[in-house]
């Protein structure tokens, strides 16, 4: 059924509704209120008088019975509009990732869009209002049918609906939340968290910050140092050494991950932090962890590149160092699944970049051997052929078809931009009494 539009008089905009809201850059989207919360606005009127409705009334005294309706109508939207204005609206833009999601006041909402689901009868007579739970997330889903996941699912993204944080003050960077992370509670709810960007201890409080980087000795993560090249350096973590390092790292990532449920059971995994450093210290880029024994096969289980340092081609450094680590291992590994969005894309350019340039060396190497150079799995070495079109089947097996112009050309593209990945002469791995045990 086609949605039914509400009328501007009728109820100021409730949880569940849908109406177009102005995004930062004023371009207009439909959104759906998640949540709703007194306004900062608020306060300032209270105790400001009767209100408008006694002054209006008695404005109308006077006036014809034609007169007094329209007036009336008039009162009737202003009040609906000030009642709106009440409250701050948490909103999700239709088709988009959550992490865009954000508290808007009313002058951004255009309340003549309002839409509210019709109401369906079930059998008991009851219908539904717009005061049920928010309908499940269109722009992000595993895909998976599986009922006890979906259920899952469902639980994660009511609990996670809304951001706790707004921001975090790490070093000279402020960095926008895009996801809700598990905090303690006296942590929760604040618009801005300060982080240290050397032991990563997080205070609610800009003096209590000053205070402790007086007094903090820490200049660079615990662990084992593993690989160094010129100013980019990367730590080796065990979560059972340093939970409390660990446990701030995870809940940091939270912040920018959506579907990851690491947060305070750091023992099983190592985690190999990508560091700049200066000579005040280090600052954490990035970090990937991994499950010291997976039964899967992954080689990763979380990465992250934080927000302030993206687009500088760490995304595929971390990619290629992981691997690297596989190979030393002496087998092929593959990220966790499911991947984030944008987890896919640099996974899928990665890939292809690596793949793409051994085949134009060598483009009849069987898919067994490209796994063998590469540690990249077979699954993954085939998708990401598939996705190029350059997997053909003959007689019950796959093939490579390798388009060489079509090679160059997708090699040119992805070089266009800063590809940085590891170098293995600068890896000290596994570490002398260290590594995954």
């Amino acid at each position: 059924f086609p949605p039914i539009r509400r009328s501007i008089m009728s109820s100021a905009p409730q949880i569940g509704d849908r109406l177009t809201a102005s995004w930062r850059d004023g371009s207009k989207h439909k959104a759906e209120i998640v949540e709703r919360r007194p306004s900062n606005a608020t306060s300032s009127r209270k105790g400001s008088g009767s209100g408008g409705s006694a002054k209006a009334a008695a404005r109308t005294t006077h006036k014809g019975s034609s007169d007094r309706v329209k007036e009336s109508d008039g009162e009737v939207e202003e009040a609906v509009k000030e009642m709106a204005s009440d409250f701050a609206y948490y909103v999700h833009y239709v088709g988009f990732d959550r992490r865009l999601d954000e508290w808007v006041e009313l002058g951004r909402l255009d309340l003549t869009t309002v839409e509210e689901l019709p109401k369906s009868k079930s059998p008991g007579g009851h219908g539904r209002t717009r005061n049920n739970k928010r309908r499940p997330s269109d722009a992000h889903s595993s895909g998976s049918s599986d009922p006890a996941i979906l259920k899952l699912e469902k639980e994660h993204e009511e609990l996670t609906k809304v951001k706790n944080i707004g921001c975090i003050q790490m070093g000279e960077y402020e960095v926008d939340t895009w996801y809700y992370s598990p905090y303690p509670d006296e942590y929760c709810g604040v618009d801005r968290l300060y982080v240290c960007e050397h032991c990563l201890k997080y205070m609610k409080r800009k003096d209590t910050l000053a205070k402790h980087k007086k007094d903090c000795t820490v200049t660079r993560p615990p662990g084992n140092e593993i690989y160094r090249d010129q100013n980019v350096s990367v730590f080796e973590i065990d979560g059972k050494d340093h939970p409390i390092y660990c446990q701030s790292l995870c809940l940091m990532a939270k912040l920018f991950l959506d579907h990851k449920t690491l947060y305070y059971e750091t023992a099983p995994f190592m985690f190999y932090v990508v560091a700049e450093i200066d000579p005040a210290g280090s600052k954490v880029v990035g970090f990937f962890s991994k499950e010291k024994h997976s039964s899967e096969g992954y080689n990763l289980a979380c990465i992250l590149t934080f927000p302030q340092f993206q687009r500088s081609g760490y995304g595929k450094f971390i990619i290629s160092l992981s691997y690297e680590i596989s190979k030393r291992e002496g087998k092929a590994g593959s990220p966790e699944k499911p991947l984030s969005d944008l987890g896919k894309l640099s996974y899928r350019s990665y890939w292809t970049l690596i793949l793409f340039r051994l085949l134009r060396e060598s483009p009849d190497l069987p898919i067994e051997q490209i796994q063998s150079v590469t540690a990249i799995k077979q699954e993954d070495i085939i998708s990401t052929l598939q996705h190029k079109d350059m997997i053909k089947e003959w007689k019950g097996q796959h093939v490579i078809h390798v388009k060489k112009s079509e090679v160059e050309a997708e090699l040119k593209r992805i070089e266009r931009s800063r590809v940085r990945l590891c170098n293995p002469d600068c890896l000290t791995w596994p570490v002398q009494g260290g590594g995954v045990k």
